[in-house]
């Protein structure tokens, strides 16, 4: 069998981090001497680029600058910035005009979208990693056989100096709570809602960002029906996004939490979660605090928020969900049956190493269990693997609250691209243009 075709770097996962590391690429062969150039390529599991496409909320905006896109805090002068996508779509001047540094999700969406179709030849979607391979000479792990299945069957390998995990997050559901027809994520909201015919009622779980925006979606949506939003705290928190808290998810926060001890990085974590944890927009807070109080005066209350308060039992029926909602206060008990419950409950951290299979005991751990991540965002293995695996998320305890999030994107697909280059042997083979399919599985 002939060998893989050989890559600098391989990414799994194309959301937007590494998009931003493909056209971190793209921009550095783009000046790079023939010996210089990193072939690199990147596998999606999805059919074709998305982001969040469950939650594309026609009104809903960014929490970020429109600046902290794919490419400006590492390279201004790139033509991938979302000015540079306003001019192709003759909206530069209109944006300017609206004063907005947060633009429409919907929007922001579609610059990934524009961006992922100019390097459209680094990627290939459909594609569903399902197997890490060590490849050994002289007693070392110098590459990485990368075995990946499309949803024809085709099964494909590619070989890796270089291993970018981009998994992305995990919906998270309280214990118990499995997913149907009428108990979603809100991670499905858009996809899940048009089942929706004349609902009675509504329930949303979820104090934050998520949570208000469907509660106010299905309030406006559906003018005839009772929509419940159930949270533990008093009522929706306002997110801290004040210039001075903002600087937590600057460039150099990174090297300040990464230095840090480990009693540091928690009050770090303490004092700053709620500039993006279970917080809301003040605008959005203030539209539903209006939204309850005209209907107070109109004395047709519909929506209801039930403060202090949890699920404590769901019963998922064929003809709707009974939602048992408890005061945290008096341990009073209410039914609500409705015709569906969104979960917004958050994500959680995928453990990458998933996909490594054995490799994955070479990955050095912490007292907690933790990955051990270097400051360039390689994993710590052992002096046996040579071949680099960096981390894209995953790596909030090591690097801060900005793992997860695009306020850092751009920078870290930099220290990530330097860091290969750093590693790489001085020579480069010629560019590979295809995998090796070897097998159809039926």
């Amino acid at each position: 069998m002939p060998q893989p075709p050989v890559f600098d770097v391989l990414g799994v996962g194309f959301g937007p981090s590494n998009l931003a590391l493909a056209i971190a690429v793209a921009e550095h062969n783009a000046d790079a001497r023939a010996e210089d150039v990193v072939t690199a390529h990147f596998l999606e599991r999805q059919p074709r680029f998305g982001w969040h496409r469950g939650m594309l909320i026609d009104d809903a905006t960014m929490q970020v600058s429109f600046l902290k896109d794919l490419v400006t805090l590492r390279n201004p002068h790139s033509t991938f910035t979302f000015l540079s996508y306003l001019h192709s779509k003759g909206r530069l001047v209109d944006f300017i005009n609206h004063k907005n540094l947060f633009p429409l999700r919907v929007e922001f969406h579609d610059y990934f979208e524009w961006a992922a179709g100019r390097v459209d030849d680094l990627v290939s979607y459909d594609h569903d990693v399902v197997d890490v391979r060590p490849v050994t000479e002289d007693g070392v792990i110098t590459h990485l056989d990368v075995v990946s299945r499309t949803s024809t069957g085709e099964v494909e390998v590619r070989r890796a100096r270089n291993l970018v995990l981009a998994t992305g997050l995990r919906p998270a559901l309280p214990e118990g709570v499995r997913p149907s027809a009428r108990v979603w994520h809100n991670r499905d909201f858009l996809h899940r809602v048009e089942s929706l015919t004349d609902p009675r009622r509504l329930v949303v779980v979820g104090a934050g960002q998520s949570g208000a925006e469907v509660t106010a979606f299905l309030h406006e949506r559906f003018p005839t029906a009772e929509v419940c939003a159930v949270f533990a705290r008093y009522g929706y928190s306002p997110a801290d996004d004040s210039s001075f808290a903002n600087r937590i998810f600057d460039p150099a926060a990174v090297d300040d939490y990464f230095a840090a001890p480990e009693q540091v990085k928690r009050k770090l974590m303490d004092y700053h979660g709620n500039t993006n944890y279970a917080v809301v927009d003040n605008e959005l807070i203030a539209e539903l605090y209006r939204r309850v109080y005209r209907e107070k005066v109109l004395g047709a209350q519909r929506l209801r928020l039930l403060n202090l308060s949890r699920v404590a039992e769901l019963d998922d029926r064929e003809d709707g969900v009974a939602v048992t909602v408890e005061s945290l206060g008096t341990g009073a008990r209410e039914v609500l049956d409705a015709d569906a419950i969104v979960y917004a409950t958050g994500y959680r951290e995928a453990d990458p190493t998933g996909l490594l299979g054995d490799l994955a005991g070479r990955c050095a751990r912490d007292a907690h269990g933790r990955l051990g991540v270097g400051r360039d965002y390689r994993l710590d293995t052992d002096d046996d693997l040579l071949a680099g695996l960096y981390l894209q998320g995953g790596t909030e305890h090591t690097h801060g609250i900005s793992s997860s999030l695009l306020s850092n994107t751009s920078v870290r697909v930099g220290e990530i691209l330097r860091s290969v280059l750093g590693r790489r042997a001085p020579a480069a083979p010629a560019r590979p243009e295809y995998a090796i399919s070897v097998s159809r599985v039926s």
